[in-house]
């Protein structure tokens, strides 16, 4: 085992090395100064339209706010509390700031991604709605080997992203808690996720829009109860994320210590695993929308990374920094890491408090695991045809109790390796299209702009009456 822990990291290493941080960068920061800024102009409007009725009557499968859930149930999964943790665990408390510069520069790529999508979907052979990176790449870019190698890389990366990893993080929480054993976890995943994937995209958007809501309430409490009890220490926790991003930590307790390039390395490579901003996945829940602009559910996608690591991500970083609990060693002597050390955090405040993230853990990981379960067989859709969809399910499905018992760090650099190769394709494609992105945007610039006169003047009519 520890020599394949060896090529797994060294692997991982190599993938999300400076030409990949460099590239995710570079495109986000990009299409941020094309775009004007959109993610910063135009937040509180994305976030209106997610939550609001609009284009009832356009193409599409779902709603703004069904595919709102189906990416945020992809996105705000279990990477939002374990993988916050073995980030800190592995490159300090500085790894957060480089989150946030990700996330930050990240909803324009969102945003990109999202117009592609629609710009360039298609009707499948059963009338629904198929895009993403796979159909900008051919149809946009001209490119079918770029194409297939995302469609490939995604298809893998739905069952270690989306699959293994949430349900190893949930094995881990429930074995620390309750000494549940990993293999029965994982046999009861596999009968949760089945039964929902039946039904393909309405099926899993009903899902996501009850379960998405509810997990977000439960954490986001739980977490600002134990912030507020520690109130005192959150401007040293801000100081500690800030400063030691570009000097390093040094060690504290089981914790050796990181360097600065480890801090960004973690924090840009966990911030796009929470957010998935330059995957090319969300798109593909983002293709399946009711619209008849590309710019206005590309605003909805954008608003999914300001939730997922604005928020939910913050969340975590300031439980385990206000509650000191980095560098703390379980029972046997070894480092509290994932979801255990989340767990331990909530416990050192809280009476039971392990409890909060354990029933988050396990709606977090369910909700991925369907999330990515859609963009898996739209990948597989792609490759084989609609003959692929059904042998798919069955294989993901299946995979759950493998990802539930294997060693957390396999488990995770497995998916880091597969994020990365996904990336590749996809941030080449939006550096190609980044014309397209830039006449779509000014399009919704005009539509947006032309609503504000028809608002104001219904305001003069209600003042006049």
């Amino acid at each position: 085992m520890e020599d394949i822990l060896y090529w797994t990291n060294h692997i991982n290493n190599w993938v999300w090395g400076p030409p990949l941080l460099i590239l995710v960068l570079f495109v986000g920061t990009y299409l941020t100064v094309v775009l004007k800024g959109v993610q910063f102009r135009h937040l509180w409007y994305a976030h209106k339209l997610a939550f609001t009725k609009h284009d009832s009557g356009a193409q599409g499968d779902i709603s703004h706010f069904q595919a709102l859930m189906i990416a945020l149930a992809g996105t705000l999964g279990t990477g939002s509390i374990a993988g916050v943790a073995t980030a800190i665990t592995a490159g300090g408390l500085g790894s957060i700031f480089w989150m946030w510069v990700a996330a930050l520069i990240g909803m324009a790529t969102k945003y990109g991604e999202a117009i592609l999508a629609i710009k360039y979907r298609k009707v499948d052979e059963h009338g629904q709605m198929n895009g993403g990176p796979m159909y900008y790449l051919e149809r946009g870019v001209g490119s079918k080997v770029l194409a297939v190698l995302f469609a490939i890389f995604a298809a893998i990366t739905a069952i270690g992203t989306g699959n293994m990893v949430q349900c190893n993080s949930v094995a881990s929480a429930l074995n620390e808690m309750f000494s549940v054993r990993p293999l029965w976890v994982g046999i009861g995943l596999v009968i949760a996720t089945g039964l929902p994937l039946l039904g393909g995209v309405k099926s899993i958007s009903k899902v996501a829009s009850i379960l998405v809501p509810a997990k977000v309430v439960v954490y986001f409490i739980g977490s600002l109860v134990i912030i507020a009890i520690n109130y005192e220490k959150i401007p040293h926790a801000f100081q500690m994320i800030v400063g030691t991003a570009f000097t390093g930590q040094a060690a504290v307790g089981g914790f050796i210590g990181s360097s600065v390039m480890m801090a960004i390395q973690l924090g840009v490579s966990r911030g796009v695993f929470s957010n998935e901003a330059g995957l090319g996945s969300s798109p593909i829940a983002a293709a399946a929308a009711r619209t008849s602009s590309p710019g206005r559910q590309a605003l909805v996608s954008m608003s999914s990374v300001f939730i997922t690591t604005g928020i939910a991500c913050t969340l975590t970083a300031l439980v385990i920094a206000t509650t000191g609990v980095l560098g703390d060693v379980d029972a046997d002597g070894n480092l509290l890491n994932g979801a255990a050390l989340v767990v331990h955090a909530f416990d050192t405040v809280i009476p039971y408090g392990g409890f909060i993230v354990a029933i988050s853990l396990i709606s977090f990981a369910y909700s991925t695991i369907l999330g990515w379960a859609y963009y898996g067989e739209k990948a597989t859709e792609y490759l084989c045809g609609i003959r692929g969809v059904i042998p798919y399910r069955i294989l993901y499905t299946l995979l759950v109790i493998p990802g539930a018992v294997l060693n957390l760090r396999l488990v995770w650099d497995f998916a880091n390796i597969m994020n990365g190769l996904m990336a590749f394709p996809n941030l080449i494609g939006l550096i190609l299209l980044a014309r397209v992105i830039v006449a779509e945007n000014n399009l919704l610039e005009d539509l947006i702009h032309n609503e504000k006169p028809r608002k104001k003047s219904k305001l003069r009519r209600k003042a006049n009456a």
